[in-house]
């Protein structure tokens, strides 16, 4: 796995994957839910991936959006290509939605809607936070085949 990857907490952060993409949780959750969809290469331009990584993506798409609408049954999705600090081919999947959703103990608002996501508003998952939603993504992107 290549270094941005590893920098989202890979394998720990995993949720799942396919043959040329991982799903993994994002530590800070700007949205209930927040993820990152990161190829399995050392290419730093999307463009620049092989085809079979964009045919596999919309399948990954598929599955993404449909976990997401199971879990946090969002208004809006974010798809985000924000490759200056972490280069390597990966998205910050961030679920949009007005007022708060609720997972247990976490209660997160989109503090940018209706407008861009405020990526400076994410709150960092505790331990038990994050396993809880490792286990709660993981059981339904395994339910999205």
């Amino acid at each position: 796995m290549n270094e941005t990857i590893r920098k989202f907490g890979y394998p720990d952060t995993l949720i799942g994957e396919t043959e040329h993409w991982v799903i993994l949780l994002r530590p800070a959750q700007v949205t209930l839910g927040s993820l990152v969809v990161a190829a399995k290469s050392d290419q730093q331009a999307f463009g620049a991936l092989p085809t079979e990584f964009h045919a596999d993506l919309a399948e990954v798409t598929r599955r993404v959006e449909a976990m997401l609408t199971q879990a946090i049954d969002y208004q809006r999705i974010n798809w985000l290509m924000l490759m200056m600090v972490d280069p390597h081919v990966h998205f910050h999947v961030l679920p949009r939605y007005e007022g708060e959703r609720i997972r247990n103990d976490l209660t997160l608002s989109d503090a940018g809607w209706p407008g861009p996501p405020d990526l400076k508003s994410a709150i960092a998952l505790s331990e038990s936070q994050r396993a809880d939603f490792i286990g709660w993504h993981g059981d339904l992107w395994a339910a999205t085949t």
